[in-house]
């Protein structure tokens, strides 16, 4: 094993000003912040506070146009990521940058400086792998397996690379609650041989049981430091957002659903390009006023479950039916004509076009759903702009101009733009995967409450989503998605989160 020269208290980075522009806009203003050895330090900040931006320059990806890093006491440039894993800077990212058809000993390799021949990588791996209790086979492919799996080899890779800070961005958002206890396990272990952690989460609760301490991002300006031991989730949001969190609040789901919207009835579906789940027996109903949630761990089927319902992938007739009329052969504007709206996973380049305006991007999914919008065989360029005013208005999507481009607006902004151009107008049937993802807490309390308020008023909604939390907090009842197979769904009261995950691995799993 190797080990480093740092004890834990020693101050291991120092960022002093840091401060990045693009144009007049300050990305990061400023920011000054320091780590010691053996910590683990939470980074938290609204999407758009900044923090992407910072731990890119850290980790070589963008240079600073101010400001000063200083690595161990001396002050350095980091003009690449071969630099910052030279220095003993490693990150795990968020989405996973892995070659699903090579193995991972090949996927390890490719990060390693050259010198060692794949066996020796792969006798590494295996033994670093079993030392930190994330046991990985060095020759398996990386499409065999499970997100949990993908991401030790994420962090296998980062280890073998000796890092004295290790940078980690939403480590969790693919886990399940055993997964995330293991991974905590191996961070706490990580922090104990002096090696430092900058987490990154919109997790409050995690942060708070993980992290020794944490800097609070806003608008690009470190706005408070604390520990998190010391806060609340409650209180620790309202310092990245500078003001109270809407609380979600609740509907009355004592009363009776209403007619069945929407009906998924023996549902096969296999891929068709060797690295999709195939869907095997799909049955579920969704009733007016209803929210059904669909947990599982990310590869177990759920994107191809959203697109046969969306209809985006194609089936037998009588497999999928809206208001009792079958509609599996039908595509997915025909099936929007019906009442039924659709929010994929992929914000950027599935659900907008990066490049496109914001009314250009309305466009894209209402033509031919409202009058006002389309004259003839023409679009109303005008009636797109006044479509996009009362989205951006209703659903508080901030920009930096009046019609911006879907790339410049952050994560949480752009959802809510997404989903306030589904759901404004005719849905009687909502169908959103993954709604807030990597959304921070004002803008992910907001999508969820517009959630409950469309169920409120008769709407069904299906809810496809890997955060627990999200799920126990919206919805009537809860199934579980794994290896492409669904179970039963159960009142959310009568099951909990330990339940719905252990089912999210294969355990206990029933076929509905």
């Amino acid at each position: 094993m190797w080990s480093t020269a740092l004890t834990e208290g020693d101050v291991l980075l120092n960022l002093e000003g840091i401060s990045k522009y693009y144009g007049s806009f300050k990305a990061n203003d400023q920011i000054s912040l320091e780590i010691q050895a053996g910590e683990i330090h939470a980074l938290l900040g609204e999407n758009g506070a900044g923090k992407s931006t910072l731990v890119k320059m850290l980790y070589g990806s963008l240079q600073p146009d101010e400001g000063r890093v200083v690595w161990q006491g001396n002050g350095v440039h980091i003009p690449n990521p071969a630099a910052a894993r030279d220095l003993g800077i490693g990150m795990v990212f968020q989405h996973f940058s892995l070659f699903d058809a090579l193995t991972v000993a090949e996927n390890v390799a490719l990060a390693l400086p050259p010198g060692k021949s794949l066996r020796q990588v792969s006798k590494e791996l295996e033994e670093i792998s079993t030392s930190y209790g994330l046991p990985l086979k060095a020759d398996a492919r990386i499409h065999d397996l499970s997100v949990g799996e993908r991401q030790r080899v994420e962090i296998v890779r980062c280890l073998l690379q000796k890092p004295k800070l290790i940078i980690m961005d939403e480590p969790t958002s693919v886990l399940t609650p055993q997964e995330a206890e293991d991974l905590f396990k191996v961070l706490r272990r990580l922090s104990d041989e002096g090696k430092a952690i900058l987490y990154i989460s919109h997790k409050l609760a995690e942060v708070q049981a993980l992290c020794q301490n944490a800097t609070i991002l806003r608008h690009g300006k470190v706005v408070g430091e604390c520990v998190p031991a010391d806060e609340t989730p409650i209180s620790l949001a309202k310092m990245m957002v500078g003001s109270d969190i809407h609380e979600i609040s609740p509907r009355n789901i004592a009363v009776a659903h209403g007619d069945v919207m929407l009906q998924v009835k023996k549902l096969d579906l296999e891929g068709v390009t060797g690295f999709e789940t195939n869907l095997k027996d799909i049955n579920l109903m969704l009733h007016a006023g209803e929210i059904s949630g669909i947990a599982g761990i990310a590869g177990n089927g759920q994107n191809e479950l959203f697109d046969a319902i969306s209809g985006e992938r194609l089936s037998l007739p009588e497999n999928v039916l809206i208001k009792g009329d079958e509609v599996g052969h039908l595509g997915i504007q025909q099936r929007r004509k019906m009442g039924a709206m659709y929010i994929s996973e992929e914000r950027l380049g599935h659900a907008a076009v990066p490049e496109f305006s914001l009314s250009e991007n309305v466009i894209l999914t209402r033509h031919g759903l409202q009058k006002d919008l389309n004259t003839g065989p023409f679009v109303s360029r005008r009636a797109a702009h006044k479509i996009k005013d009362q989205i951006v208005e209703h659903f508080d999507v901030r920009k930096g101009s009046a019609d911006p481009a879907a790339q410049s607006l952050s994560g949480g902004n752009l959802q809510k733009f997404v989903l306030g151009r589904e759901v404004m107008g005719i849905a009687e049937i909502i169908v959103v995967n993954q709604p807030t993802w990597g959304v921070d807490a004002g803008s992910a309390a907001h999508i969820r409450q517009t959630l409950v308020d469309l169920a409120a008023k008769g709407a069904a909604v299906l809810v496809i989503s890997q955060d627990l939390d999200e799920l126990f907090e919206v919805s009537d009842a809860i199934a579980t998605l794994s290896e492409g197979k669904l179970s039963p769904f159960v009142p959310a009261r009568m099951t909990d989160r330990h339940k719905i995950g252990l089912q999210m691995t294969g355990g206990e799993l029933e076929q509905a």
